[in-house]
């Protein structure tokens, strides 16, 4: 059955304007200029710390964080040191675009709610053995610190580019579920990802966006985030359960 020219041309309107609602309701969490709207943290470093301590090993993170950290054409970069690059803004259930371009042996990540992570290799480094659980071999967008051989905890696919090329994430949160695509291609189909501080726990329900320092420089750009809501939410998740 041939469609009427004008019905074909309302429809391929409606597409465009779907898509052009559901872009344009990203909006940049960096601006590109300055570091406004971040500051430092490495949680891991003030976990045990109470009182005074902590409150002092905070603000010191803070004062830091410009030491390691800077806006530079656009881009935020990292020369590998430093506390964690860590949004005001707390987040629950999203859609987050990022671009990253990191050096050889990288080793970084993006912790969602403020639990790691996202993985981010450098995936011409050789298996270890020694090191079973530890395979930048299979590439980045893996939930690292999920448990070893537990679903989403390696990525489905190698979806690298080469060093020195722009490789760009489109990770989705909702609840402790977790979808990332990188460079278009599914690596993380829907995973629960772990509670790193409690694996009894769920996630927060809200928490900070935080870009992991590992020692190797990385730049960052593009940054973009959308918020899910209740429905399409759970629209979502309906459609991904009926797949299974």
């Amino acid at each position: 059955m041939k469609l009427n020219p004008l019905i074909l041309g309302g429809l391929v309107l409606a597409v465009c304007l779907v898509s052009q609602a559901e872009d344009s309701a990203f909006r940049p969490i960096f601006n590109g200029k300055d570091l406004s709207g971040w500051y430092g943290l490495n949680p891991h470093s003030v976990v045990k710390l109470k009182d005074e301590k902590k409150t002092e090993a905070l603000k010191k993170m803070r004062d830091e964080f410009a030491a390691d950290w800077k806006a530079e054409n656009g881009e935020l970069v990292n020369d590998g040191h430093g506390p964690y690059a860590t949004t005001e803004e707390e987040f629950g259930d999203i859609e987050l675009l990022i671009e990253y371009k990191t050096v050889a042996g990288a080793d970084s990540g993006i912790y969602l709610r403020g639990v790691p992570q996202v993985q981010i290799w450098d995936k011409s480094q050789v298996f270890d053995p020694a090191k079973p659980t530890r395979r930048p071999h299979l590439g980045s967008g893996g939930l690292f610190n999920n448990t070893p051989d537990t679903p989403g905890r390696d990525p489905l696919v190698v979806a690298d580019k080469p060093l020195g090329e722009w490789n760009s994430f489109r990770i989705r949160q909702i609840g402790a579920r977790t979808w990332v695509w990188l460079n278009d291609k599914l690596v993380v189909d829907g995973n629960v990802m772990e509670n790193y501080y409690d694996r009894t726990q769920p996630l927060p329900a809200k928490g900070p966006i935080m870009l992991q320092t590992h020692g190797g420089e990385i730049r960052w750009r593009n940054l973009q985030v959308r918020e899910i809501g209740a429905e399409e939410g759970k629209k979502i998740l309906a459609e991904a359960d009926a797949k299974k």
